[in-house]
C-alpha cells in the first residue's frame, strides 16, 4: 500500500477516536498500534513499552512536574494575586491592561523551561482564574495562553534548537542567538493583537482603574517584589550555568514555598491541593508525550515523514516555492507529530535541500521552530490545546477556534524573517561574527 495512503488512513482512525471521546493518550497510541501491526513487520508490544518508558525516562523531563508545581504553589497561594496587583497601575494605559501578562509571563517564564508544554501549564495556572476573575474575556485569555505557551522552545535555551543544532550540525549558540529576535517579534505580534482587539472590545474587558501617580504605582510594585525576585533569581542561576534546567526548576519550587510561608498563605490543605494539582496534570502530560512518542515509532517505521520529504525533493522547486511547499508538509507532519520528531525524522532529506536551495541552516532552524509552534496549536494533536483542556475543562477544538487570530501572528512572523532573514542572522553574525 502507498506510504502516504497509510498516513491518510491514521490521520482519520485519530480523528474517528478523537471525536468519539477517547482519551488524547489512548488515541496515539491505539494509531500508533494499528499502524505497526498492519502496516509494518515490527513487533508493535514490545515498542510501546519501550516508547513508554524511553519517552518518560528523562532527566530534563523532570523539570516539567517541578514547574508545574510551582505554578500551583503561586495559584493557591496570594503571591500570584499580588502580581497582578503590582502590574495591574502600570498596565492601566494600554488597551487591554492586564491581559499582556499572560505574553510577558509566557515569554520570561519560557526562556527558564524551554519547554511549551510547562510554559503553558504555569502560567495557564497563574494567569486565567485572575483574568476571569478580574472580568477579561476568557475566549482571549485561552487563545493568547494557547499560542504564547508556544514561546518555551523559541526563547533560548531550548531542547528543540538543541535537537536541530545536532542534527544540522550547527552551532547552538548561533541558533539560541538567533533566537532571542523572532522570540521579541512574536510577543509584540501578540501584544499588537490584543491592543487591537481591546480597541474593538471594549465591553468584553473590565473598566480601567482610577489614574494613579507615580509614586502610588511604586507603593502598589511592592507586590512585585517577591515573585520578581524569584523570576530574576532563577533565569540569572540558568543564564549564568550555575544550574540546569532541572535544577532550576527546583529552585523555584523552593522559592515559592519559602516566599509562600513568608507571607503566611500557605497552608496544609493548599500544600496538598497543589501537590494533587502538579500529580494530575505531570501524569496527564506524560501519558500524552508517551502515547506521541510510540506514534512517532510508528511514522518512523512506515516512513512517512521521509516519503514526504524525499517527494518535495523530486519536485526540483525553486527556493522560496520550496519554502512554501515545506511549510505546507510540516503543518501536516505536525498534526500527528511532536516538533523534536519531525526534525529528527526529516532532517537528513530535507538539511541538503535547503543547503542545495543557498539558505542559511541557522535561519532554517528558527524558521522550522516557528512551525513547531504552529504545530504545538494545531488540532487534532495540538499538545497546547491538550494542555488548556486538561486544566480548564474546555473543548480542543474551542481552545483552538480561540487561538486563530494568535495563530495568524505566528504566520506573519514566518513570513517577516523569510522576507527579512537579518531578523534572524543580524544577532549571531554580530556577537560571534559573520560564519564562513
Amino acid at each position: 500500500m502507498d506510504i502516504l495512503m497509510v498516513g491518510g488512513i491514521l490521520l482519520l482512525l485519530m480523528m474517528v477516536l478523537l471525536s468519539g471521546g477517547v482519551w488524547i493518550a489512548m488515541t496515539l497510541a491505539i494509531c500508533g498500534w494499528v499502524g505497526q501491526a498492519f502496516f509494518t513487520t515490527t513487533q508493535p508490544g514490545k515498542n510501546l513499552f519501550s516508547a513508554f518508558w524511553e519517552s518518560n525516562a528523562s532527566w530534563e523531563l523532570a523539570a516539567l512536574p517541578l514547574f508545574i508545581w510551582m505554578g500551583e504553589i503561586l495559584f493557591r497561594t496570594k503571591l500570584s494575586e499580588e502580581m497582578f496587583e503590582g502590574l495591574s497601575p502600570w498596565l492601566n494605559r494600554i488597551p487591554g491592561r492586564l491581559m499582556h501578562t499572560t505574553i510577558l509571563g509566557c515569554g520570561i517564564f519560557g526562556s527558564v523551561s524551554g519547554s511549551s508544554a510547562a510554559t503553558c501549564a504555569t502560567i495557564s495556572q497563574v494567569a486565567l482564574p485572575e483574568l476571569v476573575k478580574r472580568g477579561y474575556s476568557e475566549k482571549i485569555a485561552l487563545g493568547s495562553l494557547a499560542t504564547a505557551g508556544t514561546l518555551g522552545i523559541l526563547i533560548p535555551p531550548s531542547i528543540t534548537m538543541v535537537v536541530y543544532a545536532v542534527a544540522a550540525d550547527a552551532s547552538i549558540i548561533r541558533i539560541f542567538l538567533a533566537g532571542f529576535l523572532p522570540g521579541f517579534l512574536l510577543m509584540a505580534l501578540f501584544s499588537g493583537y490584543i491592543i487591537w482587539w481591546a480597541l474593538r472590545n471594549p465591553a468584553l474587558q473590565p473598566p480601567p482603574d482610577q489614574p494613579t501617580t507615580f509614586m502610588q504605582k511604586l507603593h502598589k510594585s511592592r507586590n512585585l517584589i517577591p515573585c520578581g525576585a524569584l523570576i530574576v533569581f532563577v533565569c540569572w542561576v540558568l543564564i549564568a550555568g550555575y544550574a540546569t534546567a532541572t535544577e532550576c526548576a527546583a529552585y523555584g519550587v523552593a522559592g515559592s514555598l519559602g516566599l509562600a510561608l513568608w507571607s503566611r498563605s500557605l497552608t496544609w490543605q493548599n500544600f496538598k491541593d497543589g501537590l494533587m494539582g502538579t500529580t494530575r496534570t505531570s501524569c496527564m502530560i506524560m501519558f500524552i508525550l508517551a502515547g506521541a512518542s510510540f506514534l512517532t515509532k510508528t511514522m518512523a517505521f512506515t516512513g512517512i515523514p521521509r516519503e514526504l520529504a524525499e517527494w518535495v525533493d523530486h519536485m526540483h522547486l525553486s527556493p522560496f516555492a520550496l519554502i512554501f511547499v515545506l511549510t505546507i508538509v510540516y503543518l501536516i507532519l505536525g498534526t500527528a507529530l511532536d516538533g523534536i520528531s519531525m526534525i529528527v525524522l526529516t532532517s537528513a532529506v530535507v538539511l541538503p535541500m535547503i543547503q542545495k536551495a543557498g539558505f542559511d541552516l541557522i535561519w532554517f532552524g528558527i524558521f522550522i521552530i516557528l512551525l513547531v509552534e504552529i504545530a504545538e496549536v494545531t488540532p487534532p494533536v495540538g499538545f497546547n490545546l491538550f494542555v488548556l483542556q486538561n486544566m480548564t475543562g474546555k473543548d480542543s477544538n474551542t481552545i483552538a477556534r480561540a487561538a486563530i487570530p494568535f495563530f495568524g501572528c505566528l504566520v506573519v512572523c514566518i513570513v517577516l524573517i523569510t522576507v527579512f532573514p537579518q531578523i534572524v542572522t543580524s544577532l549571531p553574525n554580530l556577537v560571534m561574527g559573520v560564519e564562513k
